[in-house]
């Protein structure tokens, strides 16, 4: 298929373009390449690529040296022109919608950010879909959606109308969009909601990442609500696999949808939504103890209060999508993170400390 894909130079996106190429498809990657975190991991993702950094700019089409189908666009999705004019000329199968302002806390001190890129881009986005017949759209949601919900593990069938923050509640108003597109104009869309993704070429602002950095420098790494946390984290390959198998089938209608009980993950439209996650929630202080064990190294701890936005605990019950997809994430916690600490140790060396001290309001566990 022809596919586009949004956020390529992001972590989730590289990875799934890569994962695409070599299932033979042909790829357009698209990223801002914003400055949220520091933009040479970013180019250097796109370098892994074949995408070489110094003939990227603005809206110019950069083919890979690498794969013969893949080609790379540094765009603003909202540049709704730019955006409309690609889909019209490319007339994509798929799109694969990534790319967004991502961090729970960070959204909190920068909402403009949010509304622009998660709002805007995503209507974008669907307007596209609209005019050039995109077969599916598949897009990226969050665990964070579940907000005050503490009934675990979630489920798709539960209500996701208290969002704890404007991250949050930009992703919940995603799934409301696409709705309504898939209602009106019949577009196949399916969301999944993602859970703690991690592993090699992984985003900086992540807490598993600044813990890898803190404990290489002997440095104190900052330990949220005093530890009492827990996530669903999720290796890279599960998440991409998921996507993958979700992509070559297009969300059709639900029969047996009760508008008098009705399912919030399904509908009379071509619509679904997905948890994609482990389902097997991790301690906070466990992980820590594995990246010690990655390391060799002890972590000096900082305990400090639950933060604005947080969650405690996030769990993943993917029982839909192991029905529907034969979903099977099999990446144990240990195995990833050996994986995750062999790729920081390589690109960065031992006690550098690359992105250690990025501003607090950007740390983030979702």
């Amino acid at each position: 298929m022809k596919v586009l894909v949004t956020g390529t130079a992001g972590f989730v996106g590289f990875h799934l373009a890569e994962k695409l190429l070599q299932n033979g498809d042909t790829v357009v990657g698209v990223d801002n390449i914003n400055d949220y975190y520091d933009t040479r991991l970013k180019y250097d993702r796109l370098a892994e690529s074949g995408i070489p950094a110094h003939l990227i700019s603005w809206n110019q089409e950069v083919s890979s040296l690498k794969h013969a189908n893949y080609r790379f666009i540094r765009m603003n999705l909202e540049d709704k022109a730019a955006l409309m004019a690609l889909c019209a000329d490319e007339q994509f199968d798929v799109i694969l919608h990534l790319a967004a302002q991502a961090g729970v806390r960070y959204s909190i001190t920068n909402p403009d950010a949010y509304a622009q890129s998660n709002l805007v881009s995503f209507l974008n986005i669907l307007e596209a879909s609209r005019h050039n017949k995109i077969k599916h759209l598949v897009y990226a949601s969050s665990s964070s959606v579940y907000g005050l919900n503490e009934t675990m593990p979630f489920s798709v069938k539960h209500s996701t109308d208290h969002p704890v923050s404007l991250y949050a509640a930009s992703k919940k108003a995603n799934e409301l969009m696409a709705h309504t597109y898939s209602h009106l104009y019949k577009i196949p869309t399916t969301g999944l909601r993602f859970f703690t993704v991690y592993g090699p070429w992984g985003r900086p602002d992540m807490a598993y990442f600044l813990f890898a950095d803190a404990i290489s420098c002997n440095k104190p790494i900052r330990v949220f609500n005093h530890g009492l946390m827990e996530r669903d984290f999720t290796y890279i390959d599960d998440i991409v696999d998921g996507i993958v198998n979700v992509m070559g089938r297009p969300a059709q209608p639900c029969e047996e949808w009760d508008p008098k009980q009705p399912d919030p993950s399904r509908s009379t439209a071509p619509y679904c939504i997905y948890n994609i996650g482990n389902n097997r929630p991790v301690k906070l202080m466990g992980f820590i103890r594995e990246i010690e064990k990655c390391l060799g190294r002890k972590a000096i701890l900082d305990m400090q209060e639950m933060q604005p936005g947080d969650v405690v605990s996030t769990w993943a019950n993917v029982d839909d999508l192991v029905d529907n997809f034969n979903y099977s994430p099999s990446t144990p916690i240990a195995e990833g993170l050996r994986k995750f600490v062999d790729w920081y140790v390589s690109y960065y060396g031992v006690g550098k400390a690359p992105s250690a001290y990025i501003e607090p309001q950007k740390v983030t566990l979702s």
